[in-house]
């Protein structure tokens, strides 16, 4: 797509409310400040960005991923031997759930979650696995006057104990685990402003929102459950289908992700960083 801001970089949306796929940079090389300033533009403007064919070894990955901001720590699973900070994301034949497999945002029971995800496909099933992507300021865009007054006004309490998600990541947590049995919770506001663009995003999800502070979960259930289902609509949406080598950059302050579990019998192996 050509734009004012590309001058070193092709940039193709993927589809109307959500995600690009960008062309022309090969993230294992030392890239320009002027090449990152355009994938960081690319990133805002489309919220998730998607690399094809970037065969690139872990030290790699982590040198890209510090071009675009700090990385930090996951706190639930241990990262390779090598490079702690890069935390293999594996589904095996043998097993029925995968990890963070429905719609969350990052590890929003942390006090400060990561800005940002990069995910990096190491080995994929034949088919099947793809990943879906959500638009939370289209979200909060579509929203009433009233329910956005109403939800603007509360506290959503963000646990990581939530059983779905929790089953979602038991298998690695596990058999990989930095500490055993803690639970991490954390408050935030239910629309928060994002910091560079000014945007409103809702900031409730289903993987970690358990109910607002200032109502009981009871009360907290139906308002949930609504916000639930509306900000995962097809039309705030798009679908990526992994091939060995892609990598995807979404910034976790305004989207949602859900890895379809579909490939029942085959391993697949992704390698993720998170950018503080």
């Amino acid at each position: 797509m050509k734009h004012s801001q590309y001058k070193r970089i092709e940039v193709e949306p993927l589809s109307g409310s959500i995600g690009a796929v960008i062309r022309g940079v090969d993230c294992g090389a030392h890239l320009t400040d002027d090449v990152i300033r355009e994938i960081r533009f690319a990133w805002l403007q489309h919220l998730v960005i998607f690399f094809r064919d970037q065969q690139i070894r872990p030290d790699q990955q982590l040198a890209f991923a510090r071009r675009l901001g700090n990385v930090v720590a996951y706190p639930m699973v241990k990262g390779l031997p090598d490079f702690p900070e890069v935390v293999p994301v594996i589904k095996y034949p043998s097993e029925q759930f995968n990890f963070g497999g429905l719609w969350h945002a990052d590890t929003t029971y942390l006090e400060e979650p990561p800005i940002a995800g990069l995910l990096l496909a190491r080995e994929v099933p034949p088919v099947g696995g793809d990943t879906l992507f959500a638009n939370m300021y289209l979200a909060y865009d579509t929203l009433s006057e009233g329910m956005q007054s109403l939800v603007e006004g509360l506290t959503v309490v963000q646990s990581s104990a939530k059983p779905d998600a929790a089953r979602s990541r038991e298998k690695r947590v596990k058999a990989n685990a930095k500490e055993e049995g803690r639970v991490l919770v954390a408050e935030h506001p239910a629309v928060k402003l994002h910091p560079e663009t000014g945007r409103k995003a809702l900031y409730v999800n289903f993987g970690h929102s358990v109910r607002f502070k200032e109502m009981t979960e009871q009360e907290s259930q139906p308002i949930l459950e609504y916000l639930f289902r509306h900000q995962v609509r097809p039309e705030f949406t798009c679908r990526f289908r992994w091939t060995e080598g892609a990598m995807a950059l979404w910034d976790n302050r305004c989207t949602q992700h859900n890895p379809m579990n579909d490939y029942h019998g085959f391993t697949r192996v992704m390698h993720r960083i998170s950018i503080g």
